[in-house]
């Protein structure tokens, strides 16, 4: 799956970024025909821990989901935004058995 992963208002390093990668492409197993996804990452400038934001659209034919995390690491956010999208992945999936 192409991944396109953004940071915006810093450089994220390469182990974040094959991070994103690696937990994106787990999303394959779930739905098998996702086009691509666009990763932002993104700090909030507040005084709270949580500040860590990361926003995924995933593509995939005639539709695409958008999820959006907020929490104190990329990795846990990225993690969370994840599990959320295979839930939604898997749902779709179903519907079209149930169509089919």
């Amino acid at each position: 799956m192409k991944v396109n992963a953004q940071s915006v208002n810093f450089v994220a390093d390469g182990k974040l970024i094959d991070f994103v990668q690696s937990r994106m492409d787990k999303l394959e197993t779930f739905y098998d025909k996702v086009i691509s996804a666009d990763v932002y990452l993104k700090v909030e400038n507040t005084s709270e821990k949580e500040n860590k934001i990361v926003e995924i659209k995933v593509h995939i034919p005639r539709d695409q989901f958008i999820v959006k995390k907020q929490c104190k690491s990329f990795e846990e956010a990225v993690d969370s935004a994840c599990n959320s999208l295979e839930r939604q992945l898997v749902k779709k999936k179903e519907k079209m058995r149930a169509h089919a």
